[in-house]
């Protein structure tokens, strides 16, 4: 092996890489404009849900409950008639439709127990969850004031003090935006790396390393550390210009124990993505695998949803994908400020994932590189 190879062949995979302008765009859009959305565009549960009420009523408890339904949990009322309730659904023009019945602050007030019709449009499914409680929280609270004769609150018999840590204000789009940044990462890695390889393969340059003085391993940690190191910066950039800049979200650990942390998760799956390229014998074919392999290391690596509610099964397999663990280091540097102590295992285990995958992928990548010769 000779260091002089590994860095000339990386070299070159960078100049290739800047000849391909839909993979630098990909790389700019994946660590800019995606970041930025992904914090941006994710609104709280409930937030300017359209409502639209019958009043076929017309009294004053009426009239509070509609004024209940304010911003910005729900956009302001449209007053429709039973006519049009049906059809405005049809339409996707409102997510809830309340029908105050005739007579329904008589009969409230006679003692009799009215009932109100609410039509939610189920496929709007975390608005419509949520918002048919808000609704029934707010009609109660505006029923039950209007009888009373005046608003107050009863005091509760206990006193519950809610302490946010690690997110104070409950921002989301502090969470998408670190987020994103952890999944572009694994998504760009794996796709540089394989796509680097296919290129070769596809241009036919492939066969002149063959007859270059390079070893498989040479070649392959070339790319490895080449299309590594393009992930490495486009990262670091993401999280301190669009994250701790633009999106003005407070990191709350070492951002440089973070990307140690980084680095040894791009070993891992740049290994991967070769792996893959050497099974794959096209793009398409490529970009195939990389759903196959893609989804399942973002779905239950626990970046959406804690491992904890996953089956115990897939709490075991998971912990041999590099992912996992990349993502509890992320989450623990970054949004609850913990240090070397806290994190070493999870830098442990990237390391030999990371080990076991480049020799996987070594031995394939000479298997293939015989076949071709």
């Amino acid at each position: 092996m000779r260091f002089a190879n590994i860095y000339n062949l990386g070299v070159k995979e960078l100049r290739s890489l800047a000849r391909d302008p839909i993979m630098v765009v990909l790389i700019l859009y994946a660590f800019t404009f995606s970041v930025y959305t992904s914090a941006t565009a994710m609104p709280e549960t409930l937030n300017e849900a359209p409502i639209s009420v019958v009043d076929e009523d017309r009294s004053p408890l009426s009239a509070r409950i509609i004024d209940g339904f304010m911003p910005p949990y729900f956009s302001p009322p449209q007053l429709i008639t039973h006519q049009e309730m049906d059809a405005r659904m049809d339409a996707g023009y409102d997510t809830f439709a309340l029908n105050i019945p005739p007579d329904f602050q008589r009969d409230l007030l006679a003692g009799k127990a009215p009932s109100i019709q609410l039509n939610v449009d189920a496929t709007r499914m975390s608005q419509a969850f949520t918002g048919s409680g808000y609704i029934q929280g707010i009609i109660n609270t505006e029923v039950q004031e209007f009888v009373a004769g005046h608003r107050g609150q009863s005091e509760p018999p206990v006193d519950l003090v809610l302490r946010n840590s690690f997110n104070q204000t409950l921002d989301q789009s502090w969470f998408g935006a670190i987020v994103s940044v952890i999944d572009n990462v694994t998504m760009l890695s794996i796709i540089l790396a394989g796509a680097a390889l296919i290129r070769e393969r596809e241009h036919g340059t492939i066969e002149h390393l063959l007859v270059m003085p390079v070893t498989p391993f040479e070649i392959m940690a070339a790319k490895v550390w080449s299309m590594g190191l393009v992930v490495f910066v486009a990262a670091g950039f993401s999280l301190t210009v669009i994250v701790q800049g633009l999106l003005q979200v407070p990191i709350a650990g070492s951002v440089a124990l973070f990307l140690v942390g980084a680095t040894l998760h791009l070993f891992a799956c740049t290994a991967l993505g070769i792996l893959l390229a050497t099974v794959a014998r096209s793009m398409p074919q490529f970009g195939l695998l990389m759903i196959l392999v893609l989804l399942p290391l973002q779905m239950l690596s626990g970046g959406s949803t804690p491992r904890e509610s996953m089956p115990e099964l897939v709490q075991w397999v998971m912990l041999g994908a590099p992912t996992t663990h990349y993502i509890m280091l992320g989450q623990a540097i970054l949004f609850r400020g913990a240090g070397f102590a806290v994190v070493w295992p999870q830098l442990l285990a990237l390391a030999a994932i990371g080990a076991g995958l480049f020799g996987l992928s070594l031995a394939q990548f000479r298997k293939a590189m015989a076949s071709m010769g």
